[in-house]
């Protein structure tokens, strides 16, 4: 086997590429049809849309991927009863890799429509097929195979937004540096590229993007696409975290063509969590990220259409312009690229932004020296340095406790007395345990110094003494709460809160529950909702709730008794 075999198969590789037996090959025949194709032959071609599923009936085919010199470089040989396919093949997005016959070949193709259909209809197999996706893609994310190339310093802010947005949409990469990198020199001169226009973005299909924006990137990688103007949804979900997948999987499990969107990722504040250990059912705790990428794979696989990236910037009722009207939809959602979508109903589930300080230089080193959330990326980053975090909320401490693992120092700000006043007593009891972490109390930052960009110090002050430090310090974490996501509902006719928070239930006069907004069809679920509980399970708990309330909606307007379904 090569090194890149080794590296993607790892130890599951009976679990990442199982043989399906004569009889489970018949079982699924009503799903696909069968396709031969002679030696050299083309299955799969970097970039092109997605066909599926393909069982290997007769033949060999190799998965290969195109490395950046233009050999190809071997990942993995199919045999008769193996399948080829990963997570992008549920919805049809383009593949990552190339797969080519060896000699004659005849596979059976099952499209993403009935591959969805085949993981429902046969529970079993389903799910060894559906783990094996999961795991391809890991294997895919692990060795950075099928994804962009990245030319640019580590540091550099630009370059950790790129990796930042497509590590949060489980996409794999890779990061090269033009320094010392030997593959990234050749590739700046094959394209004559300057050292000034760096960073860029080296897409599979073979395209370069200088500097390119999350939409400009996800389109090249074909992450989003047009929306179709005249189809009716029955639901369009605005926020793709907790709340949001899960009202996506409930509803597109019952029935209900869901369509949902996200600014930026699937899995929202959550999913940038390094570690969530109060979730019901995970004793040993899970990382945001694959709590998330996991209902992110269950709504796909219940067929919900996702269009990540991309920014909903105003809701009106088709026949009511001006937002007057208290009557239903149908609801016209407005796009950021100035396309527009129609939905039966909506639900709210956009979330908060994170709050920032009021600095006078925060916005000049936010990106390469301040940061909002703390992944991997930003851990590797920070290695060996001191780092100062602000916050005394759960997701302030669990980054703490990621961090501490890795830095030499923690100086923890808190503005109150104490950590136990906002924050679980598990990790207030872990934190206090670590003795790399130091809690400062009654204490905020007053001032950055560094410049280009990189942040040289942080200045804090403690307010009972009004004392004065400076610490030497690269990176600054900030946790200090969110606002909600809102200013897209103005005109709309939704009642915000002086918060501005969605108002919902019997304070919105609700017809359909505690989730309907002053709005007939448009619901609220998760934290952009007032008096919600911001936690994780509660955001779940509330996208289960509204299934009920969409379905009753739903029903009254097909003039139709509502079905409540039992969950």
């Amino acid at each position: 086997m090569s090194d890149l075999t080794n590296a993607f198969m790892g130890a599951r590789s009976h679990q990442m590429f199982p043989i399906l037996d004569r009889l489970e090959i018949e079982r699924v025949r009503r799903f696909g049809v069968v396709r031969a194709y002679s030696a050299g032959d083309p299955l799969v071609k970097v970039g092109d849309a997605g066909h599926g599923l393909a069982i290997i009936l007769v033949g060999d085919v190799d998965v290969t991927r195109h490395h950046e010199s233009g050999s190809r470089e071997l990942i993995v040989t199919h045999h008769p009863g193996a399948f080829m396919g990963e997570l992008a093949q549920l919805v049809g997005r383009p593949a990552l890799v190339d797969a080519h016959a060896r000699g004659t070949v005849e596979a059976l193709l099952i499209p993403p429509d009935l591959l969805r259909a085949l993981l429902i209809a046969e529970a079993d197999l389903g799910e060894r097929i559906m783990r094996a996706l999961i795991l391809r893609r890991v294997g895919l994310l692990e060795t950075g195979v099928g994804g962009p190339v990245i030319i640019g310093r580590a540091d550099n802010g630009d370059v950790l937004r790129l990796e930042g947005f497509l590590a949060r949409n489980g996409h794999p990469h890779i990061r090269l540096d033009a320094e010392t990198d030997p593959e990234a020199k050749a590739l700046i001169g094959r394209f004559n590229i300057d050292p000034g226009q760096l960073p860029i973005v080296l897409c599979p299909t073979g395209q370069l993007l200088h500097n390119p924006g999350e939409a400009e990137l996800a389109r090249c990688l074909g992450l989003v696409g047009p929306m179709d103007p005249n189809r009716l949804y029955d639901v369009a979900i605005v926020g793709a975290g907790p709340a949001g997948l899960a009202a996506a999987v409930y509803a597109a499990s019952e029935g209900l063509s869901v369509l949902a969107f996200d600014c930026r990722a699937f899995g929202g504040q959550a999913g940038a969590s390094s570690r969530i250990e109060n979730y019901l059912g995970f004793p040993t705790g899970i990382t945001g990220m694959s709590l998330m990428a996991r209902a992110y794979s269950q709504a796909q696989k219940f067929g919900v259409e996702m269009a990540i990236p991309d920014e909903v910037t105003s809701l009106r009722v088709q026949n009511d312009p001006n937002g007057e009207g208290s009557d239903g939809g149908p609801f016209v959602l407005t796009l950021s690229s100035d396309e527009q979508i129609t939905a039966r109903s909506v639900v709210i589930a956009c979330g908060a932004r994170y709050r920032r300080p009021q600095l006078e230089n925060l916005e000049a080193f936010e990106g390469s020296s301040v940061h909002y959330w703390a992944s991997p990326l930003e851990r590797k980053l920070c290695e060996g340095q001191e780092v100062v975090l602000v916050g005394a909320g759960n997701s302030a401490g669990q980054a703490v406790v990621y961090l501490a693992g890795q830095v030499s120092k923690v100086w923890v700000l808190v503005r109150g007395s104490s950590l136990a006043a906002s924050m679980s007593r598990y990790l207030v009891d872990r934190i206090m345990g670590l003795a790399n972490v130091e809690v400062v109390t009654d204490a905020q930052v007053s001032r950055l110094e560094g410049e280009a960009g990189v942040l040289q110090a942080v200045h804090w002050r403690r307010g009972t003494s009004g004392e004065e430090v400076r610490r030497p310090v690269r990176h600054l974490f900030l946790f200090i709460g969110a606002e909600p996501n809102t200013g897209w509902l103005s005109g709309s006719g939704v009642t915000l809160d002086a918060k501005g928070f969605v108002v919902s239930g019997g304070d919105a006069s609700s017809v359909h529950g505690s989730l309907e907004t002053s709005r007939r069809g448009v619901f609220a679920i998760g934290d952009v909702r007032s008096g919600s509980v911001k936690r994780v399970a509660a955001s779940v708990g509330e996208g289960a709730q509204v299934v009920a309330a969409l379905h009753a909606f739903l029903g009254m307007a097909d003039g139709a008794p509502a079905v409540i379904k039992a969950h």
